[in-house]
């Protein structure tokens, strides 16, 4: 399948069938975490947790014992390139039939930071479970995605921007580069907020994160930053199936009109070679 056709149909799971994840997929799952890299070159720890014997809980999760979790040290960057490694696992797990769903709030954190042995000096920002979806939604969670609009996204015109911040883009003026911004559109994120932006100038994407309140903890751990890695991920996955060479680098452009954006991250894109 696709990536973005895999983009389109995952969507977060936390009603599960009550099977036990099959050994053979846990295993493909952790080798492939363990090469999951991103374009920062920051090393995460991945590791699949049983909540039965390390004592888990997250009141929103039905049906499933098994959980991801990962942990890096606190270093700059280290939001973005957690929600990069992260979202290519997930995406991986989606492949396979698997059912994920982020979560950074709803679970007994210290729970989790023990099992994961977290040293001082390191995060651990978010986990996921993993199994098999229910058929049906819990009546908790139908209510969960109604209440932050799980199933809908912010226009095209309105996330991604030609030239200048006052030129909304359109697909078809997006050319070669409208899968790869469409994937960015379906990204998930924290509450369904979407703090992406993107400014294309000719063969460079910009990013910039469009922070909302209530997401920077007091020792500045930004949780939109995460989405942001999310986002690189979505747009390097879907230009490359696009048959686009993209390398990422972080140099600010200082377009006019950001005074309430934060910049993030730059990617030149090229045709492949034939």
């Amino acid at each position: 399948m696709k990536i973005l056709d895999i983009m389109r149909r995952r969507r977060s799971v936390r009603t599960f069938d009550g099977e036990a994840l099959r050994p053979e997929d846990a295993e493909r799952i952790t080798e492939y975490a363990e090469n999951a890299g991103n374009p920062y070159g920051i090393r995460i720890t991945w590791k699949l947790l049983d909540a039965k014997k390390d004592g888990l809980s997250s009141p929103v999760i039905v049906g499933t014992d098994t959980y991801i979790a990962g942990k890096t040290d606190k270093v700059p960057h280290a939001e973005e390139a957690f929600g990069y490694s992260f979202e290519k696992i997930i995406l991986f797990a989606e492949s396979l039939g698997i059912g994920t769903t982020w979560i950074a709030g709803t679970m007994d954190r210290s729970a989790f930071e023990k099992a994961v042995e977290l040293a001082p000096g390191e995060v651990m920002p978010c986990v996921s479970p993993l199994g098999y979806p229910a058929k049906k939604m819990s009546i908790r969670e139908s209510m969960m995605r109604k209440g932050i609009k799980a199933d809908t996204r912010m226009t095209f015109g309105e996330l991604f921007f030609d030239g200048s911040f006052d030129k909304p883009l359109t697909a078809e003026r997006a050319g070669r580069l409208a899968d790869a911004l469409e994937g960015v559109r379906l990204a998930p994120s924290a509450v369904n907020k979407q703090p992406w932006r993107a400014v294309v100038c000719g063969d460079k994407t910009h990013f910039y994160e469009k922070r909302s309140k209530g997401y920077v903890s007091p020792d500045g751990w930004d949780i939109q930053k995460i989405d942001m890695g999310i986002a690189l991920c979505h747009f390097e996955a879907a230009a490359k199936e696009s048959g686009l060479e993209v390398s990422m680098e972080i140099c600010d452009p200082s377009l006019p009109g950001q005074e309430d954006l934060v910049y993030t991250a730059t990617f030149t894109v090229r045709q492949s070679p034939e």
